[in-house]
């Protein structure tokens, strides 16, 4: 009887050990704690000299502005976030807050049908990203991967990711940015983004515009013609634009709002944003459409009031002086 007993015992203790493994492995590296978006925005990107953040509102207007902003043409703004789906995908780029003790996970870098492989200009793994990691377009598109370690305050990006059927991801490029210093990718790398910046730190999220302040950069997109074939600090990476000289646009060049648009009659989140425009202005970080501003996607956007932006035409800015183009 009491041989039963021990093997109904050692019986039991195998289907829980086996349970147990199996229920690790189905969940193992999720976000393992309980950070939120929220808690990104307690954290400084970057220092307040570290050129997103500087207040550019009183700098020189380019000499060749006028004929910048005439050769781009007239586009309305496109803000390219909001709340719910286009597409069956969220709207924006979103991103994931984790803790400094989230597990690492390799990272291959690779080519495949949508773009080439830069891993010779990334960051090598491994990276804190986790297997429920908040995809752009669900993988579809550029597919931008954002993970920010809240308690580290460093950033991981990645661009055109998937994740593996084994463990770790996949993507075309990746980079990682400490953001307690003035730093800077390798002079001619890219990042996640074509101009070698980071992303998030750009990105209009709601939370920021719900606090009254927004203190950076905003990215935004031209197409290829309307962009020049260089790039100004503190991008580090030029794309293949078309535009001519003294008519277009190099990477990390900023236009701003221009002072005397009245922003009186808008609602209160988008006067955080007109004055952020005026303030910090747009930064050109990627080929894509023309002046589309890009955001996180949140349910609390209110996809009507953000569309009275369009309002906004490409000639109620001004080029902030460009500088020297390499």
């Amino acid at each position: 009887m009491k041989k039963l007993i021990y093997l109904i015992l050692a019986f039991q203790f195998f289907l829980s050990c086996s349970k147990s493994s199996t229920d690790t492995s189905a969940t193992q590296n999720t976000i393992s704690c309980a950070q939120t978006r929220s808690a990104v925005e307690k954290i400084q990107k970057f220092p307040a000299d570290y050129p997103l953040n500087m207040d550019i509102s009183s700098q020189a207007v380019d000499a060749n502005s006028s004929n910048i902003i005439s050769a781009i043409g007239v586009y309305s703004v496109h803000p390219d976030f909001g709340s719910g789906l286009y597409n069956g995908a969220p709207i924006g780029i979103p991103f994931s807050a984790v803790c400094g003790t989230q597990a690492k996970v390799a990272i291959t870098y690779r080519a495949n049908s949508y773009d080439g492989n830069y891993g010779n200009e990334s960051d090598p793994g491994p990276y804190p990203i986790p297997d429920d990691a908040a995809i752009e377009g669900n993988g579809s598109g550029d597919s931008h991967v954002l993970v920010c370690d809240v308690d580290n305050k460093k950033l991981y990006e990645l661009y055109n990711a998937s994740k593996n059927s084994g463990s770790g991801w996949s993507a075309s490029s990746g980079a990682v940015f400490d953001l307690t210093t003035d730093f800077y990718r390798t002079d001619g790398w890219t990042s996640a983004d074509a101009a070698g910046l980071p992303i998030l730190p750009c990105l209009l999220r709601y939370d920021e515009v719900a606090s009254g302040n927004i203190n950076h950069a905003i990215r935004f997109t031209l197409s290829k013609p309307h962009v020049f074939n260089g790039y100004v600090n503190p991008a580090r990476h030029k794309v293949s634009g078309t535009g001519a000289a003294n008519l277009s646009l190099p990477m990390g060049a900023r236009i701003r709002l221009k002072a005397s648009f009245d922003i009186s009659s808008y609602s209160a989140n988008n006067k955080v944003i007109l004055a952020a425009m005026k303030k910090y202005g747009l930064i050109l970080a990627d080929i894509g459409s023309d002046l589309f501003i890009s955001g996180a996607p949140d349910e609390r956007w209110d996809n009507n009031d953000l569309n009275v932006l369009k309002n906004l035409k490409t000639t109620d800015f001004e080029v902030v002086q460009i500088g020297t183009i390499k």
